[in-house]
């Protein structure tokens, strides 16, 4: 493939000045971003799944119940990063999964659906953070879904499954990255592992510190590699687990997580290259689960703020922040009482999977009203509540990625929206042009409208580092 020429010459121009701003700097913009410098570091922040709704509705959410938005929309109000709109088809099809996606960013080619980096006639590519590791970089990973699961795993390894992720597990040994964090000890543990390997014990012996709780995590050693693992699965949801004392304990946050991996690599000489995501907003959205979306957009922002402060302290570092493609398209419907439906949601406590997978046969009428008026502080009527019962008379226990026992999100999402007045248009992907920004050395290059792959190239120019490999 033809290398894409974002800069002259392939390297960074010298343009501007260097980044003098301190730490919590707000005067900062554009045309002060680090212009004169390559960077060192590299850091993506990917709310996966994210439609516009979804960012436009967080922000109306922060600004409606505490005065501020998110810090992704005020990056743009302060026009301190450059913007754009990314075209995220895969090999086969307009409509894009998370494995192609990031296999488009990972390894600088469209594949097809379902993949990691490895094309249709068996043709494996690079992944980039192994080309950043070859070039002495420190690379990592921190998801609030599996760790194996397809976004990171796009940046890291090569697999003709998603699905394969014991392999992953082991092919991130094999590699040797030097922070993964967030969910998915079933993929670990020997107790869960169909081969019963532990995993755990051999990235220990290979070096790793192994962390399964956040005060652990806290008290890492930063002068080791890190494996992070905190859940069976995927993390919980950041409403259910700010409910929670357990979890509380137990479950670190996207921003604790990402400013502990980057407290472990910010040292290195030759610098670093960090992904971050927040997984967990696109299982909502094929939920319609209006909680479960809002808060992890938000736990999303809350990373960004962690990237941002210390981009702009450091001075040498590319910040990107995006999404692999939308799902579900949620938005506020016009009503009368759209901003008093809209603010319900500032009362609500727990998600709708916390909601459905509470419920069961013997569940009462009653009992079901008494559960949704305790997590969406929402009445329910007789009529609604047995509906939903209905569906738990012959629930089937089915292969699926986020609704394994066919639970009646969309009915329940159907019944909210009479309350809260937000609306969407199914439960799967849609071929969304994504929004893209980028703040640091590079980012002035940006185009306004880029192809998928050419992300890839383009993280490449902005480090120059060589695609020799």
């Amino acid at each position: 493939m033809n290398r894409r020429k974002f800069f002259r010459n392939g390297s960074l121009l010298t343009l501007g000045t260097s980044l003098l701003h301190p730490f919590n700097s707000t005067a900062n913009s554009i045309g002060n971003s680090g212009k004169n410098k390559k960077a060192k570091n590299i850091i993506v922040v990917v709310s996966d799944g994210m439609s516009i709704g979804t960012l436009n509705m967080a922000d109306l959410y922060l600004s409606r119940k505490i005065g501020t938005g998110t810090n992704w929309l005020q990056l743009y109000k302060d026009n301190k990063v450059t913007r754009s709109l990314m075209d995220m088809a895969s090999a086969s099809s307009i409509v894009t999964d998370s494995a192609a996606a990031s296999s488009s960013w990972g390894g600088g080619v469209r594949i097809d659906n379902g993949a990691l980096n490895v094309s249709k006639n068996g043709e494996e590519h690079l992944p980039i953070w192994q080309k950043f590791k070859q070039a002495g970089k420190k690379a990592g990973c921190v998801t609030t879904v599996p760790i194996t699961h397809a976004t990171p795993a796009g940046f890291c390894i090569n697999s003709k499954s998603r699905n394969a992720q014991e392999q992953i597990a082991e092919k991130y040994l094999q590699q040797k990255f030097d922070v993964m964090m967030g969910g998915g000890d079933t993929y670990f543990s020997p107790e869960k592992r169909k081969d019963k390997k532990n995993l755990y014990k051999d990235f220990s012996s290979n070096g790793y510190e192994v962390v399964q709780t956040r005060n652990e995590m806290l008290s890492a050693s930063i002068d080791k590699p890190i494996l992070g693992v905190f859940n069976d699965g995927a993390l919980p949801y950041s409403i259910d687990r700010n409910n929670s004392k357990e979890l509380l304990q137990k479950v670190p946050t996207l921003a604790e997580m990402t400013h502990k991996a980057i407290e472990a690599m910010k040292d290195h000489p030759k610098g670093f290259v960090l992904q971050v995501e927040a997984g967990k907003v696109d299982w909502a959205a094929h939920g319609n689960d209006i909680a479960g979306l809002l808060y992890d957009q938000v736990a999303h922002d809350d990373a960004i703020q962690v990237a941002m402060d210390f981009a702009e302290q450091d001075g040498e570092t590319l910040v990107i922040i995006t999404t692999d493609h939308g799902n579900a398209n949620p938005g506020l419907i016009y009503g009368k009482e759209t901003n008093d439906n809209f603010d319900s949601v500032q009362k609500y406590k727990h998600t709708n999977e916390w909601i459905l997978n509470g419920i069961g046969k013997e569940t009462s009428v009653s009992q079901l009203k008494e559960r949704v008026a305790y997590a969406n502080a929402m009445p329910l009527t007789d009529e609604k509540a047995k509906l939903l019962l209905s569906y738990y008379s012959e629930l089937q226990t089915e292969d699926g990625l986020y609704n394994p026992k066919k639970l009646p999100f969309k009915v329940l999402a159907e019944i909210q929206s009479k309350h809260n007045s937000v609306g969407w248009i199914s439960m799967q992907h849609s071929a969304d042009y994504v929004e893209l920004a980028m703040y640091g050395p590079g980012s002035q290059h940006l185009k306004p409208f880029i192809k998928n792959t050419d992300l890839h190239y383009f993280m490449l120019e902005a480090a120059e580092v060589e695609n020799t490999f």
